[in-house]
């Protein structure tokens, strides 16, 4: 995994392992993590499909339970069928969008 941080947002990039093993990364090193956004970057996967989605369901609801965005990025889905509980978008600048329309949210309070 590729890893770049920008101010408070964590980019990690997924490389050639499956997102099972993806997890299981972030999951291991989730302490340099947890202060920072999160935007994990899935577009080099060929194909998508829904159980890899909900593998970071857990990772997802642990840290947006911290008052932190989390964010899946993969142009290779189907957005209607995504869970309510995980954020995923087609691009990055949309997950960038989604961090800071968040951050609004959590200034005012909801």
């Amino acid at each position: 995994m590729i890893v770049n941080k920008d101010g408070n947002i964590t980019l990690i990039t997924q490389e050639n392992v499956s997102t099972q093993t993806l997890v299981t990364n972030i999951e291991q090193a989730y302490e340099k993590y947890k202060n920072d956004h999160l935007i994990i970057n899935l577009s080099s996967l060929e194909a998508i499909v829904l159980e890899d989605i909900i593998e970071f369901l857990r990772l997802s609801n642990r840290h947006r339970n911290a008052k932190k965005s989390f964010v899946l990025v993969s142009d290779k889905v189907d957005l209607d069928q995504m869970p309510d509980e995980i954020v995923v978008v087609p691009t990055l600048q949309e997950a960038y969008d989604i961090i800071e329309m968040e951050d609004i949210e959590r200034d005012l309070g909801f």
